[in-house]
């Protein structure tokens, strides 16, 4: 690790994907992350991580690090699972945590459609108030919601006791973890191992084309959302701290934004400003976010791409304020 650093940042992509990487990579260093990034990708590098080298003190074959500014590396780890990206998040942290970051204090992942907005002060502060977590646009499920139930039905067979905890329902894009409460990202992996044969492997995801069957994605079903309810299974299955912040972290409703996240599609590089205007969309804060920080120390789009997708976010916006969807 950097020297002096004591947070590392995970992250997971593959495909057009590594655009978000991008931009992530950005918005951290704009708000004053300086450290390591660990990246783990399936598929080929993008063309602008051209200067990144061999690096053989990366867990598995064929690692490299990029160094992005000073005191800021990007670091490419090719994954060898057969899992959906979205359910290898707790593995690939302790991957991590246990090998090139294992002098970090604290780790964070981040899905890479999320763009930061608030100082990372904020965030290394927060986290030492428990596991930190952020509210889904699906929350809140209470006490006795079917999924909870069948969360518990599920792990009771498995000898795994649940309690409900908070009615609040947490969003598996983003979670910060202390040493202190690492067990936490052992408890989520298990919970996602139990997951498995209930959605027919964990290669499958309600987000991926081969996707789950009509009874493992039906809304009373324990896993409908996957990593998501393992996720909060787990919340229920843990004994320590929790620190969670509303929807409004996330940009999902109004309030102070920390880290704006483009749940659904399509995803902010793929998004037509005009194009959703006209058909009764504006602008999400995440889209305006992610140009504003498509232009930084990482360039995965060219600056006239990204001055065209700027001046059209201010036209869609204009257009937003008189024309939208119900």
């Amino acid at each position: 690790m950097i020297p002096g650093s004591s947070s590392a940042v995970c992250t997971l992509f593959e495909g057009h994907y590594h655009f978000g990487v991008a931009v992530l990579t950005n918005s951290l260093y704009t708000q004053g992350f300086r450290g390591d990034i660990f990246a783990g990708y399936r598929g080929t590098l993008p063309a602008w991580t051209i200067d990144a080298y061999d690096n053989s003190s990366l867990p598995g074959p064929a690692g490299k690090t990029l160094d992005v500014a000073a005191g800021l590396r990007l670091h490419f780890i090719p994954l060898q699972t057969n899992y959906h990206l979205t359910n290898y998040k707790p593995d690939f942290m302790l991957q991590v945590w246990d090998g090139p970051a294992k002098d970090a204090s604290s780790i964070f992942y981040f899905d890479p459609d999320i763009v930061l907005t608030a100082p990372w002060k904020l965030f290394t502060e927060w986290v030492e108030y428990g596991v930190a977590l952020c509210e889904d646009v699906n929350s809140p499920l209470t006490q006795h919601h079917p999924r909870r139930e069948a969360w518990r039905r599920y792990y009771r067979t498995r000898d795994i006791a649940l309690s409900f905890k908070v009615a609040t329902y947490a969003n598996g894009g983003y979670i910060g973890v202390t040493r202190s409460n690492e067990k936490f990202l052992h408890l989520w992996r298990l919970m996602q191992e139990h997951m498995g044969p209930a959605i027919g492997g964990l290669h499958r995801c309600a987000l991926a084309g081969n996707g789950l069957d009509a009874d493992a994605a039906s809304p009373f079903a324990p896993f409908g959302k996957t990593d998501q309810d393992a996720l909060n299974a787990a919340i229920e299955a843990w004994g320590g701290e929790l620190s969670i912040v509303g929807k409004e972290a996330m940009a999902i409703s109004p309030g102070t934004s920390l880290l704006p996240h483009a749940i659904g599609h399509p995803k902010p590089w793929r998004w037509s400003p005009l194009g959703q205007a006209f058909d009764g969309r504006p602008p999400r804060k995440v889209d305006v976010e992610y140009w504003n920080n498509a232009r930084g120390i990482v360039t995965a789009h060219s600056p006239t791409l990204i001055r065209q997708k700027l001046l059209t976010m201010k036209i869609a916006s204009l257009i937003g304020r008189f024309y939208r969807r119900r």
